[in-house]
This record gives structure tokens, sequence and C-alpha cells, in this order.
């Protein structure tokens, strides 16, 4: 018999609905315990999910009952905090992108989890999603021949509130954290660690990137074109260009269900991809298999692949000028 993994989750905004809401999708995983600074939004969300254990401050999740791992949804600000806090009781952690502020308390991080030998991964859960699989796979089959370009980009409309998660510097907000993270990590996750990147950007009146703009250069001579935006709502798709065709991860790519390829001389191929609820499914179910096998990080987002990648972050901003308070 399986056994059933008893998540908890620490901060309670909308990330972790969908995720709650993904648990009880999944085989094998029960929702047993949520952690707020309010006990009043951790109860009434416990309400709502069926959760036996609800909790007023992030600390006191660490006495609930039978807890066998830890999804952490708290804006990035908290991220180091608050996995450091989880390792250091030995409960493994899952850390929402991006993993923190920079790669100096990534690094810190990684090394906690492998001194408590500890699972700890970023949630990336783009990754784990049928139509990114797929399209690695296309890829690294040689169909589109050698991959000579990538564009990718993702933006939508946003209220300017200064003090909102999405724009506050204190919160580490700016769309290059939120969702540039999500071009930049599909481009790598294709084509490896970039060998030089450029970026320029906007800014908003409180001091982040309202847009971000990325050009990149890899081993293999390719190049990538990423964007984020909080400014307008863009197509959101990943196209991938080889010198024998395209792939085109259809919008939004972050969370497709289907992907259309085209190679020279064929006709157009459609190819549906699973999407199961709001798609958290495949990355909860992943991180039960690591846990199975006692691993101290994912083979997918390993801890290079998450240490790389803030790398990349911590030089963007470099060259953007993005300073957080708090660093």
């Amino acid at each position: 018999m399986q056994k059933t993994y008893r998540w908890g989750i620490i901060g309670l905004g909308k990330i972790a609905h969908k995720f709650a809401e993904s648990i009880a999708l999944t085989p094998n995983a029960q929702l047993v315990a949520v952690a707020s600074r309010s006990l009043e939004k951790a109860q009434d969300f416990a309400l709502q999910y069926g959760v036996s254990q609800a909790f007023g401050s992030y600390e006191e999740i660490l006495e609930a009952q039978n807890l066998d791992v830890i999804y952490i949804a708290t804006p990035h600000s908290e991220h180091f905090a608050n996995t450091m806090m989880c390792l250091e009781a030995g409960v493994p952690t899952l850390c929402e992108k991006a993993f923190a502020y920079n790669a100096k308390q990534v690094k810190t991080m990684q090394d906690k989890a492998i001194e408590k030998n500890t699972f700890l991964m970023e949630a990336l859960w783009t990754l784990f999603f049928p139509a990114i699989v797929k399209a690695k796979e296309i890829v690294n089959s040689g169909v589109l021949g050698n991959i000579v370009h990538i564009a990718a980009d993702f933006g939508f409309l946003a209220n300017y509130d200064p003090t909102a998660r999405l724009f506050n510097p204190a919160l580490a907000g700016g769309s290059l954290l939120d969702i540039g993270l999500y071009p930049l990590y599909f481009s790598k996750h294709l084509l490896g660690q970039p060998t030089n990147i450029k970026a320029v950007a906007t800014f908003t009146p409180s001091g982040v990137d309202m847009s971000c703009a990325m050009s990149a250069t890899f081993e293999n001579n390719a190049t990538a074109s990423l964007y984020s935006t909080f400014g307008a709502t863009t197509n959101c798709i990943a196209s991938i260009y080889g010198t024998k065709g395209k792939l085109q991860v259809n919008g939004r790519f972050h969370e497709s269900d289907g992907l259309t390829l085209d190679i020279e001389g064929q006709d157009t191929e459609h190819i549906p991809c699973e999407k199961i609820g709001t798609g958290y499914y495949y990355e909860i179910l992943h991180v039960q298999e690591c846990l199975a096998k006692n691993l101290q990080q994912s083979p997918l987002a390993s801890h290079q692949f998450s240490l790389e990648l803030m790398q990349l972050l911590d030089e963007i901003r470099n060259q953007i000028g993005l300073k957080y308070p708090e660093e």
C-alpha cells in the first residue's frame, strides 16, 4: 500500500488556494495543516478545504501532527526565512519561486538541506507539465534540427498598487522575479545555462521593474528573446525555432495544454497534452515521488538548476539596477 503524504502550507494567498485544490486531485496526498499570520484566515482556509489543523503563525505549523512535507507560498521576501525554519526542523520543503532574494541565500538554503539530509525543491511547477515534458522530448529528438532561437513572453495587466506584493520592493516585487523567470527557466531547461545575457527594464514609481526584456546566447550558438511585463496582457507563447522546423508551446505556455509542431515539408501537427486542474498536480506528484525514493533534491529541478537560475536573476537585476531593501 502506498504512503499518503501529509502536506502543510505556509502562506495562504491566491497560489495556496490553487495548490490546495491540486492536493485534493493528487493520489496519496492530503492537506493536514495550514499557517497564516492571521489565525482567522488560517481557520477560514482550513474550513474551506477540510484541513484539520490551522495555525496563526508560520512557526506554529512545525507543531502540527503527522506532517511529511511543507509548501511555502509566502511573498518572495519571506522565502529564505521560512525555508530555513522548515529545514532546521528537518521537514521536507517545497518553496515557491523565486527561491529567495539572491544566489547567496539559495546556496545557504541548499547547504542546510544537505546538512539536515532533508528534501528541498524550488516550485518550478512548469517543468513537470506534460506539455513542457513533451516539448523537451521533441527538442531532444532532433526533429527540429539545431535549435537557433527561442522566444517566450509572459505578461498581464496589473493594477498598480505600491503596497501590493507585485509592486512593493520590500516584498521583492517586480515582473522579473514574479513572471520573468518563467521564460528564463524555460529557455534554460531546453538549452542549458546561457553563456551571456543582456537585459533592459522599465520601472514603476515604487522602484521595481514593470517590464523586463532579456536577450541570451547559449553554447550551441542558439539565442533567446525573453520578456515579462505587468503593463499589458501578452500572448504568453513560447516558440522554439530550429533548422528543420518550429515548435510552439501554446499559450499560456507555462500551463499549456498543447503544442503546435511545424516541420518543413510536412503538415502542421497539433499535439494535445493533458492538464489536470490548475496544474500544480504534476509538481505535487513529483515531490511525492522524490520523497518515496528518499531523495534530497529533484533530478529535474535540482539544487544546481535553481542556483544557476538565481545567479542569472542576480546578473539581470544588477544590469537593470534592481535592488531590494533587505539585501
